[in-house]
């Protein structure tokens, strides 16, 4: 067995050992569990939580629960910043895991959706992963796994998934905020609830209004018709 192979086979087994690892904890995993094993950390905690984060999303766990302690740990920005980063470092190694190790196993686990990701990534590139991005179309987790199938580029994917992330990852984890300020007491938890409100309507009224626009052929029809009206004008 060359060196190459057996490198392979110990990542294969690797990953294999944390997937499991996460469907036999999913549910347990919970805000306070993340609290409690942060709390001795002191200044590692921040590298701490956004590795956990990063394992978690390679693991098949769910994200969520960790946007959201986030923001009950760390506050709004910081919250934020570390959530997202956790997030697209796991998505980042999900991705290479797919495309240079376990292709035969993501293929199989994506299905039928992965005919639709590589015909939408080779139609629109880097936007077909900001829109699945931004849009919750495709299950995040095994997304992550089945875009390192496609022909999409490691920088372009990376990017998309970082900047397309954060419009989410700002709302969730501005809930675990408001909720944290609320246990405390006075009237920034009220002032945080209601910003939280606000924020969560227009995460879930983001993803209607990319649908509509990229489903609207009047859209279209309009981008035709401009050069023309400006080549009249001039």
């Amino acid at each position: 067995m060359n060196r190459r192979l057996a490198s392979r086979l110990g990542l294969l087994l690797v990953v294999g050992a944390l997937i499991a690892f996460g469907i036999a904890f999913r549910e347990s995993l919970s805000i306070g569990m993340l609290e409690r094993g942060l709390d001795d950390l002191g200044a590692w905690a921040p590298l701490a939580f956004i590795a956990a984060y990063a394992i978690a999303t390679v693991a098949f766990m769910p994200g969520l629960i960790f946007t959201i302690a986030g923001g009950v740990l760390f506050g709004p920005v910081f919250g934020t910043l570390f959530s997202l980063t956790g997030a697209t470092i796991g998505a980042m190694l999900a991705f290479l895991v797919a495309r240079y190790v376990a292709s035969d196993w993501v293929a199989a686990r994506a299905g039928g959706r992965l005919e639709r990701l590589i015909k939408g990534v080779e139609r629109e590139g880097w936007r077909f992963v900001a829109f699945t991005r931004l849009v919750p179309v495709f299950p995040f987790n095994i997304l992550n796994y089945a875009l390192g199938l496609t022909r999409i580029g490691f920088m372009p994917y990376a990017l998309a998934t970082f900047i397309c992330m954060a419009p989410g990852a700002f709302a969730y984890t501005w809930v675990g905020h408001a909720g944290a300020e609320t246990v405390a007491g006075g009237r920034s938890g009220i002032q945080a609830i209601l910003i939280a409100i606000g924020l969560l309507a227009a995460v879930i009224f983001l993803p209607r209004l990319i649908r509509r626009v990229k489903t609207d052929p009047s859209v279209e029809q309009r981008d035709e018709t401009k050069p023309a009206t400006s080549e009249g004008g001039r």
